[in-house]
């Protein structure tokens, strides 16, 4: 079963998402490079920590977009915690708002989509005729 076009733009939004979080990986592995780090075991463990939610923010793209339920379920997931990330980003002041922004907005976008998606197939699975 090919999934529908929000299936396709949830997984590129997804996609997007991991690519934003490798970077931040990388940027976080510069800092180490440089020393900026104030404990190296910590450091390492986020970046460890980061990478791994970019394999599964590529993964949920992959399944998302092949129509697989486990995949839209973990993306909706991390969505719901980037939206918590961003609103529990309020609480420090001053507000950065760059962020609050860059994580809120594609975390609710995405949100919407994987459920808009996910409607999208049920709907279309109970239209289909029966096999024999």
């Amino acid at each position: 079963m090919r999934s529908p076009r929000l299936a396709t733009v949830a997984a590129a939004l997804l996609a997007l998402e991991g690519v934003a979080l490798t970077v931040v990986a990388l940027i976080e592995l510069v800092g180490l490079g440089a020393g900026e780090a104030a404990s190296l075991p910590t450091a390492i463990a986020l970046i460890v920590l980061t990478l791994i939610g970019a394999a599964a923010l590529f993964a949920f793209a992959l399944g998302t977009r092949r129509g697989r339920t486990w995949a839209r379920s973990g993306g909706v997931v991390l969505q719901v915690l980037a939206v918590a990330l961003a609103l529990a980003s309020l609480t420090v002041q001053p507000v950065l708002w760059a962020f609050v922004l860059g994580v809120g907005l594609p975390g609710t976008i995405g949100f919407l989509l994987l459920i808009a998606s996910a409607r999208s197939e049920s709907v279309g699975s109970m239209q289909e005729p029966a096999e024999d």
